[in-house]
């Protein structure tokens, strides 16, 4: 319509297109039938053409109704055109010959009058039609003249110039469609009766085309013969294949033939080949693996047998799989094939029996496995996950997922060829996946034993793999939960095998955004797993923080960062009491010690072990001996072994205090207890040469240093953070520095020890900040009364936790009648979360601010430390100096220096500042328990220096002297009097011994909660203890 008129019109419908052109519209134009009641009454229908008397043919028609038509006519034909389904009666009789056999005589006769051009379109039909004739009438030779005469045929018309395009075509079906193997007996003989009788009537026509044929005809005989070859051949090799191989005979011969034969059948010119590797499945897959299982890895002969199996598995296609799969449930030994085989190529894929360099070669050998277990996989799925027989079948999905560990991480499953065979590890983990959810109603049988794979399975650096498997984890809590109300064991064993993985290289800091983003999705959403789920979700974040970090600075030269990293991992673990990984942990760090000769750090982490231990005979658990040189059957024998040890250490690093209260312990084990006098009498042999050590041998007394690192290019466990550092003996700060920029060459110093701004905290680079800082003594409260400065001398830079470094501030408006009144010591005083020395050289720290009353009493406890060492100086040596003894006592009772105390009281003994700071009670009291503890002090050294004073320096003395009394009726009068040790001894006493004037521990201010001693019971314990 609207187009040129045309005498002919074309429609074309094609069979399934998705939109096929019907109901086309088409114009016929005649003037006459402009009358609508002209046309509308013509017949529509043959039967009504008919009834008006009418030819059903078109061109008959020439009056029609009212309407008279002499010349115009119109035709309609259709034609179906196919290349699968023929239409010719006689061509598609013999293609369905077996649905009705009594008209094959006559369907084989009428072929030979189809035309040409439809049969060659059904070429490999046809031929298949005419084989399977002759064969399954191989008991009769009714048609096989008649079949040979169609063959003839057939070729003749490949031969004809029109069909010759058609040749490789026929080609092809000889080398590879066809596969009767008896064709070449009944061939021959019709072709042998042809040329018998070429002299008689009326065969030498059909002779003369049969020879014209007779390439082709040969060619079909040849390929029969050798198919028959085949048949008859393969069972016989494969029967004593196994025969010998089960044997283990002939090893090297039987491999030979093996590869022979599979060399052969793998060739593209060697026809079909289903029905020949099938033979080899069932009679040699079994065998051949068991050959591979039974060999050594030295085994010459270990590679070749490998490459037999892969090309085994190599050729079978999925035919071959499901029909295997289909003798399952007639085999016995399924099972144990199945558990075979997964075993099997876990060790293969674990560990590869050829040369790593054998990209290639590796590479082919696991995608062949990886297919294999993917049709194991989808025939367990199917088959094997019903009630009766489950208990049987988790041993198979076991050793399935297992099988699967080697993909995941095998080098050989990625990399350099990966553009070729693609990521295995990303095929095997989808593989996994589908697995689990297929599992339906048995998951809970699998946890926690699938933990492992599917874990190892989500840490693939595959972004859309990490998405589509994390979810697992939940379905996992969910079933767990569904079934015990909790998903202890899962946590457990995701706790346990994500350490092994990260340590061991796999995950990364997109992982734990993903776990964490996908899992608190999810667990939000349930009811009863939103709260219990979001802290399992926090807690293994955490975990991964710090493991992240660890598995970062592991080969790091610098053995402090390690360190570090190690005490927070083990930390991690004693909190959430994974007590076997804590352990672990703990000989990581011993170990990292022992390397850098920190040897009393190295105890102190020993006796963390220690203390998780029982005097006791109760047996050993596996994870408590964790080392191979304990040889312990109970608890008490391998604390008995640890304790020897750590003692051993705390000798090393010259701590024997720490191995004296260690060797108390011990000893008493053994004389009550183990009643092992020889073990007890050498220990006490040791604790006396402890004590001589003490009073004996000088110890350099180490200096600690504050250290801030400051900036984001530093690594999260020590950024923006500060630490007090225990420096090593007679180290230096300037060397002290040195060693830190060492380790962070691109660090810059800073030059102030105030504070660091935001601006240095969030920039990118990294500023250190080092200065010296000075422990604070802080004696065991055993010590209550004077003792050696020899012994007092370690506790004043052993069992540290308080460290202060100050300068002088004033706050608010001047007061001009007192100084003191608003001068404030800006004094930061750092507390380490353990005490120094422990199971590091170094601690994170916290600071506060000292008021101007706590700066009081820290100044007055000062004061009377430095008389209380200068009198026991010149007790122990007669023959000091005298200067530094008179300026140190007149500084002190002359109220004209500094004022002494007496601008103490005008400033906090007032009835004003104590009705202002009524919290200051107690810090008053023992202030002015400190200024009245200051006159016995006084007097001691007084009576010294009137002993030692020269004749010229007498007026100087007795000045001093009256001072001191009336500072001493002023005291106590106010604050009553203290009488010390000396006093009371001094009248019995000899001379010539060593005494101390040290204030009792209670007198002590700011006492803080530290870490435990061994030397003391009463406090928190070292990092990662109990208490």
């Amino acid at each position: 319509a609207g187009d040129e008129a045309i005498s002919e019109y074309k429609s074309v419908i094609y069979y399934q297109v998705k939109q096929p052109r019907w109901f086309e519209t088409v114009k016929a134009e005649a003037k006459k039938l402009e009358d609508a009641s002209t046309y509308l009454s013509l017949p529509s229908t043959k039967i009504e053409l008919e009834e008006k008397g009418h030819s059903a043919t078109g061109k008959s028609m020439q009056n029609l109704g009212s309407c008279t038509i002499s010349k115009d006519s119109f035709q309609i034909s259709t034609l179906v055109c196919s290349t699968k389904l023929t239409q010719n009666v006689d061509l598609l009789g013999l293609l369905k010959w077996r649905s009705n056999t009594s008209l094959l005589h006559q369907n084989l006769k009428q072929l030979m009058k189809v035309d040409g051009g439809e049969v060659v379109k059904f070429l490999q039909d046809t031929l298949d039609a005419l084989f399977n004739i002759m064969m399954e009438n191989s008991e009769s030779e009714t048609f096989d003249t008649l079949v040979f005469d169609a063959l003839v045929f057939i070729i003749g018309l490949i031969a004809d110039r029109k069909f010759q395009h058609f040749n490789p075509v026929l080609e092809t079906y000889i080398k590879k469609h066809f596969s009767a193997t008896l064709a070449y007996t009944k061939l021959t003989k019709v072709l042998k009766t042809y040329v018998d009788s070429a002299e008689k009537c009326g065969i030498t026509d059909q002779l003369f085309k049969a020879m014209k044929a007779l390439e082709y005809i040969f060619k079909f005989i040849v390929r029969s013969r050798i198919l028959f070859n085949q048949e008859i051949l393969l069972p016989t090799m494969t029967d004593q294949l196994k025969y010998h191989l089960e044997r283990q005979e002939d090893l090297e011969a039987c491999c030979q033939l093996l590869s022979n034969i599979l060399e052969v059948l793998y060739k593209k010119d060697v026809g079909p080949t289903q029905r020949h590797v099938q033979i080899i499945m069932e009679n040699l897959l079994r065998t051949v693996n068991r050959t591979v299982i039974s060999m050594g890895r030295d085994s010459e002969l270990i590679g070749s047998f490998v490459a037999c199996m892969t090309a085994i598995l190599r050729q079978m296609e999925d035919y071959h799989y499901a029909h295997l799969i289909k003798t399952f449930g007639k085999m016995r030994s399924d099972v144990d094939f199945l558990m075979e085989t997964f075993i099997m190529f876990k060790n293969l894929i674990g560990k590869n029996v050829y040369p790593s360099d054998w990209v290639i070669m590796n590479m082919m050998q696991n995608k062949v496995f990886l297919r294999a277990i993917n049709q194991y996989a989808d025939m367990l799925n199917k088959k094997f996950l019903d009630q009766a027989n489950f208990e049987l079948q988790v041993r198979k999905y076991s050793q399935l997922s297992r099988c699967c560990d080697p993909f995941l991480t095998c080098g050989s499953c990625h990399g350099i060829t990966e553009s070729q065979y693609g990521d295995m590890r990303r095929q095997i983990g989808f593989e996994i996946r589908d697995m689990w959810y297929n599992l339906g109603q048995h998951k809970i049988k699998f946890i926690p034993e699938m933990v492992g794979p599917i874990l190892e399975m989500t840490l693939i650096p595959e972004t859309e793999l990490r998405k589509a498997t994390i979810p697992i984890f939940f379905d996992m809590m969910q079933c767990e939960f569904h079934s015990t109300r909790s998903f202890q064991r899962f946590e457990n064993e995701i706790i346990t095998k994500l350490d092994h993985e990260v340590e061991g290289g796999r995950g990364d800091e997109q992982y734990k955004v993903l776990f964490d983003k996908i899992l608190l999705e999810h667990c939000r959403k349930h009811k009863y797993l939103a709260k219990s789920g979001e802290t399992f979700v926090k807690l293994v974040v955490r975990l991964m923080e710090r493991l992240l970090d660890y598995r970062t600075i592991m080969h790091d030269e610098n053995k402090e960062n390690r360190m570090s990293c190690t005490v927070n991992v083990l930390n991690f673990y004693k909190e959430i009491e994974r007590e076997e990984m804590y352990i672990r942990y703990l000989y990581k760090l011993c170990d990292l010690h022992k390397e850098c000769d920190n040897y009393t750090e190295a105890a102190y982490t020993l006796l963390l072990h220690a203390k998780l231990l029982k005097w006791s005979e109760e047996a050993c658990a596996a994870h408590l001996t964790q080392r191979d040189g304990y040889q312990a059957a109970t608890q008490g024998q391998l604390k008995d072994q640890l304790y020897q040890e750590i003692i051993h250490y705390f000798d090393k690093g010259k701590m024997w205090e720490e191995a004296i209260a260690l060797g108390k312990e011990l000893a008493e084990q053994y004389e009550n207890e183990m009643f092992d006098y020889e073990q007890l009498s050498e220990l006490l042999r040791k604790q006396a040469q402890f004590y001589e050590n003490i009073v004996k041998v000088i110890r350099p007394k180490p200096d600690y240093f504050a250290v801030g690192y400051y900036g984001q290019g530093f690594p999260t466990f020590i950024r923006n953070k500060v630490f007090i550092y225990r420096g090593k003996e007679y180290e230096r700060r300037e060397d002290f520095e040195a060693r830190l920029l060492t380790q962070f060459p691109n660090a810059e110093k800073m030059k102030t020890t105030s504070p660091p701004g935001d601006d240095i905290k969030s920039s990118s680079g990294q500023y250190i900040q080092c200065f010296t800082v000075k422990p604070k003594l802080d004696l065991p409260s055993k010590f209550h009364r004077p003792v050696s400065e020899q012994i007092v001398s370690f506790y004043r830079v052993n069992e540290v936790q308080r460290f202060e470094y100050s300068r002088p501030v004033r706050k608010g408006e001047k007061n001009p009648d007192n100084e003191f009144a608003n001068m404030w010591i800006e004094r930061t005083i750092y507390v380490t979360a353990y005490k120094l020395p422990g199971i590091l050289r170094w601690f994170e720290v916290k600071s506060v601010e000292i008021s101007p009353l706590e700066n009081a009493i820290e100044t007055m406890q000062l004061t009377n430390d430095k008389i209380n060492n200068m009198v026991q100086q010149h007790l122990n040596d007669p023959n000091l100096p005298i200067n530094p003894l008179s300026m140190l006592l007149n500084g002190i009772v002359d109220p004209a220096v500094m004022g002494g105390f007496a601008n103490y009281e005008k400033a906090f003994f007032t009835e004003k500042y104590m009705h202002e700071h009524p919290e200051d009670h107690d810090k008053i009291e023992k202030l002015k328990d400190l200024i009245a503890w200051q006159i016995p002090f006084l007097a001691e050294g007084i009576r010294i220096h009137g002993e030692k004073v020269t004749e010229a320096l007498r007026p100087f003395h007795e000045r001093m002297e009256a001072c001191f009394r009336q500072l001493k009726d002023k005291v106590e009068k106010q604050y009553g009097a203290r009488l010390s040790s000396l006093d009371e001894r001094r009248g019995s006493r000899p001379r010539s011994m060593v005494r101390s004037f040290t204030m009792p521990s209670s007198s002590r201010p700011l006492s803080v909660a530290s870490v435990s001693s061994l030397s003391s019971d009463s406090t928190p314990s070292r990092p990662g203890s109990d208490g």
